[in-house]
């Protein structure tokens, strides 16, 4: 499990401009790369339609693995937004994580989306920091 992940800031840019256009539903996600690299992020439309729970269209979620797999890349992350807050990982979202990857939240915080980054250790999340190839 990664102890930071490390994004470009085209991934950051482009997950913030999905989870922007999703709002106010919940927008989800993937990131697939190389140990704690990014390298590319995967809209994954959110089948609840819902502005405080989601979970990953089945299909999509599928052709996005099978991508990840022929591009000789790995699960890294899962990325979702609360639009509402918190900005942290739910009780909800501690219970349904399914794959023991880094976990990216999006929030707005005084009308601006930001992120945190989170790994689930014993059942408890840990955040982890999140840094960029190259600066601002």
């Amino acid at each position: 499990m990664n102890s930071k992940l490390i994004l470009t800031r085209k991934t950051w840019q482009a997950m913030r401009r999905h989870v922007s256009r999703c709002a106010p539903l919940e927008a989800c996600g993937l990131l697939s790369g190389n140990k704690e690299r990014v390298e590319r992020s995967q809209d994954i439309p959110n089948a609840e339609k819902s502005p405080v729970r989601y979970r990953m269209e089945a299909r999509a979620q599928w052709r996005a693995f099978q991508r990840i797999e022929a591009d000789g890349l790995e699960l890294i992350g899962i990325y979702h937004s609360h639009p509402n807050g918190p900005d942290q990982l739910s009780p909800t979202d501690v219970a349904d994580a399914m794959y023991p990857v880094a976990q990216i939240i999006w929030f707005r915080e005084n009308g601006k989306w930001r992120a945190r980054g989170y790994i689930i250790e014993s059942g408890s999340p840990v955040e982890i920091p999140l840094e960029f190839t190259e600066p601002e």
